[in-house]
């Protein structure tokens, strides 16, 4: 019997599972904070390329860091999860206020490092909490976890959009307190369900067993795959819709920041859509044809470049919708390869160098783009991920490990 189907429905699952995705959505309001109001930073403290691209990466940084120090010292695995994740979301919510000081370039990446940091300690531990509550339809929960994640990620750019005109700081006002509500509902709403996973002891020879295991690691070159192209197209969709606006008069959505927002939110339908998908048909089924959409719209999405608005806004929308509907799948497989009482520690190691993928491919993005001579093709350096990802994904689906994912769906 797999994890997958085993066990009675816990109780209240529902009710935790909602509480665990509001306050994911109010703690990933942080992340993009900085992205979302860049084009303000670089015209009021005159922010190089090279500034620019950090302010971003540096999250991406901090999260590897804090998402790698967790699993050396077993931490998702042997510290209460909603007390860890109350904690965490609260450092995010200072750091994040950090940028209303103007601190200047250097300060700001740091604190931005240290938001990364902290949302270590709310993402990945938020997906082990889920696990304890859904043994039965656990692809459909963390489909609507990565919906809610996808969704925090997306609001900074509707704060910005809002509030066109405005200072810039009612962004990152609006983003700290959103994340400091994370905390409150974090620490005083949620306990872990009845379906644990049971507690580790530190030993950090423990991440290596993790790394030797064929269907674990298969999941995770699938995981790897699909984040090399996800946060890339995040972070500089805005760059490459501001670009795009020249070209089209009239824009499609009013304006590039209106564009960018329906695009990151629109995944959080997709992860929805899968997760159903995957406790039907299948992890690996489903995580090959969303990569192979979301490769096709990485390639498409340049010849809509210049128009028709409509084409355009309609190849980012699908884009916008698979590049990030697998995203739960692969975090679900490694809860149901893994063994049990290194869950904690399996999810968040596959997380930390995913994210550590993100950020070469963040960084490369502006030279690939100059190298181009502009954004209209820059995305095609991403096509290989999603190509390499559902590889993996179709090549785990004929082993026997398969037969544990999802019910024995592959």
């Amino acid at each position: 019997m797999t994890a997958a189907t085993a066990g009675p429905l816990a109780p209240g699952r529902w009710r935790a599972l909602a509480l665990i995705c509001a306050g994911v959505v109010c703690a990933m309001t942080s992340w993009f904070s900085a992205t979302a109001i860049l084009p303000d930073l670089v015209r009021d403290w005159d922010l190089g390329a090279s500034a620019q691209a950090w302010l971003t990466n540096a999250v991406q940084l901090g999260f590897v860091a804090g998402a790698v120090m967790a699993s050396l010292v077993n931490l998702p695995d042997i510290v209460a999860l909603p007390r860890l994740m109350a904690v965490s979301a609260l450092v995010a919510a200072l750091a994040n206020a950090v940028l209303l000081l103007e601190p200047g370039a250097g300060m700001a990446i740091a604190a931005r490092a240290l938001t990364g940091a902290a949302l270590a300690g709310v993402y990945p531990p938020a997906i082990k909490l889920m696990a304890t509550w859904f043994t039965r339809g656990r692809g459909l929960a963390l489909g609507f976890l990565i919906g809610a994640l996808t969704l925090g990620s997306s609001m900074p750019h509707l704060l910005r959009a809002l509030t066109e005109g405005l200072d810039w700081r009612a962004v990152v006002i609006g983003t700290t307190a959103a994340t400091g509500l994370a905390a409150a509902l974090f620490g005083l709403g949620l306990t872990e369900g009845p379906h644990g996973f049971g507690r580790a002891t530190f030993d950090p020879r423990q991440s290596l067993a993790v790394l030797r295991d064929r269907g674990v690691m298969l999941a995770n070159l699938g995981y790897f795959g699909h984040m090399w192209e996800l946060y890339a197209m995040w972070a500089w969709f805005l760059a490459f819709a501001t670009a795009a606006e020249a070209e089209i008069i009239p824009f499609p959505t009013g304006s590039a920041s209106m564009l960018t927002f329906l695009v990151v939110a629109s995944g959080a339908v997709g992860c929805v859509l899968a997760g159903a998908l995957s406790d039907r048909i299948g992890r690996c089924a489903t995580t090959a044809w969303m990569m192979g959409l979301s490769g096709a719209s990485a390639l498409a999405i340049g010849f809509a470049f210049d128009g028709p608005g409509w084409l355009l806004a309609l190849v980012a929308l699908v884009w916008g919708i698979t590049v990030v509907a697998d995203s739960a799948q692969f975090s679900a497989a490694v809860t149901e390869l893994a063994k049990p009482q290194l869950v904690g520690t399996s999810v968040t190691l596959q997380l930390g160098i995913g994210f550590a993928l993100t950020v070469v491919a963040i960084q490369i993005m502006p030279w690939v783009a100059q190298a181009m001579g502009g954004w209209r093709w820059a995305f095609l350096v991403l096509v290989p991920g999603p190509v390499i990802g559902a590889g993996a994904m179709l090549w785990l689906r004929r082993l026997p490990e398969a037969a544990q994912l999802a019910g024995g769906r592959r």
